[in-house]
């Protein structure tokens, strides 16, 4: 086959819209130059994304750079191709109006969550690395999507919120502001035990655990008199990301306090009850079979 057969092959008409009629070298070249275009964009941006990260900007700053060029990025290559095989973008509008109808009785639910996800990446109530309560669910974001926001329990588990959820309603966020946590760790000592030694340990026992913040420091508070014990509560700031690292030091706490009142002869209170019995009681002892 001669060079002009096949110039005369790609000629060939095959399908026609509003009058343009589309070749077969239009239709070869369209997904073609649709693959590079991607490829191209894909890597330009990867490029920008390495760059951001390796002058420390912030995850979800990150994140929100790249989804913003990637649809600029493929619009520029949606109208540059149809500029390349010469159709209108008139062309679309019909269409562009039918899905638009469609949209909007069928898929709010989608148009909700898409917009309350660009909304989260904009104004940044929730970041990338964030500590959520929601619906009594703790976890870390891992990553805001357009439809919806992954993150990892405490536990392992991924759980998938619409985003519409995190700006409808109540959360909380624990890191917003700064990684700072307060937390507190209660205790019960017997009656009769040297109230002011007892809070001294239990300031101490704070005072030896890393991560605890000397400013605001940590105040031991007698709390109440209970039924079976002195109550006391100590409470204390510490930098946590997670609230795994809140139980471990609230564990180590309790366990330097049951060592500094053993040390001491302090006696931590366990619940107990006087019985008073009118009448006679006759006790027997009797062998068991």
């Amino acid at each position: 086959m001669s060079l002009n057969e096949i110039i005369a092959l790609f000629d060939i008409g095959v399908f026609e819209v509003q009058g343009k009629v589309f070749t077969l070298g239009d239709v070869l070249m369209l997904p073609a130059f649709l693959l590079v275009g991607y490829l191209l964009i894909s890597w330009t941006i990867r490029l920008i994304v390495m760059r951001m990260r390796s002058k420390n900007v912030a995850p979800d700053v990150v994140h929100l750079v790249r989804r913003i060029l990637f649809i600029l990025a493929f619009l520029a290559l949606f109208i540059t191709t149809l500029d390349l095989i010469n159709v209108p973008i008139t062309a679309f509008a019909f269409l562009s109006g039918a899905v638009a109808i469609g949209f909007g009785f069928g898929a709010q639910n989608i148009i909700n969550n898409f917009i309350s996800g660009w909304i989260l990446m904009w104004e940044r109530p929730i970041r990338i690395g964030d500590f959520l309560e929601v619906d009594g669910v703790k976890g870390n974001v891992e990553a805001i999507n357009t439809r919806s926001t992954r993150i990892r329990r405490t536990d392992g588990v991924h759980m998938m919120i619409p985003n519409s959820k995190l700006l409808e309603n109540t959360v909380v966020n624990w890191t917003l502001m700064d990684n700072r946590s307060r937390t507190t760790v209660n205790v019960g000592v017997a009656y009769g035990s040297p109230c002011r030694l007892v809070a001294k340990l239990i300031e101490q026992a704070v005072d030896e655990q890393e991560g605890v913040l000397k400013d605001p420091a940590p105040v031991v508070i007698f709390d109440d008199f209970g039924d079976n014990a002195l109550m006391f509560v100590v409470y204390f700031w510490m930098n946590a990301s997670v609230e795994g690292n809140l139980r471990m030091t609230r564990s180590n706490i309790r366990y330097r306090i049951d060592e500094l009142f053993s040390e001491n002869d302090i006696c931590i209170a366990f619940p107990q009850r006087d019985i008073h019995i009118d009448g006679k009681l006759t006790v027997h002892k009797g062998e068991l079979d």
